[in-house]
């Protein structure tokens, strides 16, 4: 299949350079009508009156020499143009097949925008740092690196959230998050502004924190509330309280 793929891409390359090559020849040849315009054969031709020599002759030859004939001018050789030729026709070639590469890969296959350029897998060239975000080829989870360790971003909630974007998502293999620590989840935390109560979302439900200590003990810090409005809140259904066996889950 990459043979076929390949020469079809060789073929459409040799029919973009013959192109060009056209289109170039069309340009340095002379406009029509630019030669020398023939005498009619009506009209009288000028008849050449021979100039005399300024030069004195020589004499005659002495026995055993030859008569000095003029020396011609040597022909000028034509420019060696075969090489260059060659060399245009490979810059062509290598310049349309780049440009051609350059557009493939930055043009977005899915409703994300996510293009060649990020999703091929590229582990061995990345940087594990602080704000790594990364996708293993077969899963859907998507995981940020904080803290030496790498975190679950639980919802698209969180995603969006915390500031991420599709084009943030680097993809590798699958098998790449084995070698590494797994830190806890990212979730994003609701609360509305005439409510006490904040809710963990966990797969589109609300999970009633039941107070400060046990938000502390989850390790959640202040910058991930997300306010909403109180209407928002009532319409998710409710998940199991934090920790379980809270008791009935407070509604803002």
């Amino acid at each position: 299949m990459s043979e076929n793929r390949s020469s079809r891409l060789n073929r459409i390359l040799d029919l973009l350079v013959e192109e060009i090559e056209e289109r170039m020849q069309m340009r340095e040849r002379p406009p029509a009508g630019a030669s020398e315009a023939l005498p009619s054969p009506d009209e009288p031709r000028a008849v050449e009156t021979p100039v005399p020599s300024m030069v004195p002759p020589t004499g005659p030859a002495k026995a055993g020499e030859s008569p000095t004939e003029p020396s011609e001018p040597e022909p000028e050789l034509p420019p060696m143009v075969a090489g260059s030729s060659h060399a245009a026709r490979l810059m062509t070639r290598l310049a349309v097949g780049l440009l051609a590469a350059v557009v493939l890969i930055n043009i977005p296959f899915n409703r994300y925008g996510t293009t060649l350029a990020t999703a091929m897998p590229d582990s061995a060239t990345l940087v594990i740092r602080d704000g790594l975000v990364v996708k293993e080829e077969d899963d859907e989870q998507i995981y940020v690196y904080r803290g030496e360790r790498f975190r679950w971003i639980s919802s698209l909630d969180a995603f969006e959230h915390f500031g991420f974007t599709w084009g943030d998502v680097h993809i590798v293999e699958d098998g790449f998050l084995d070698r590494f620590e797994m830190g806890t989840p990212l979730h994003v935390l609701l609360k509305c502004v005439s409510s006490p109560h904040i809710y963990r979302l966990e797969g589109g439900e609300k999970r009633w924190i039941r107070d400060i200590q046990t938000f502390e003990a989850e390790g959640h810090v202040w910058d991930d509330v997300r306010f909403v409005t109180c209407d928002y809140l009532r319409d998710l259904p409710d998940g199991e309280t934090i920790p379980p066996g809270s008791g009935p889950p407070p509604q803002p």
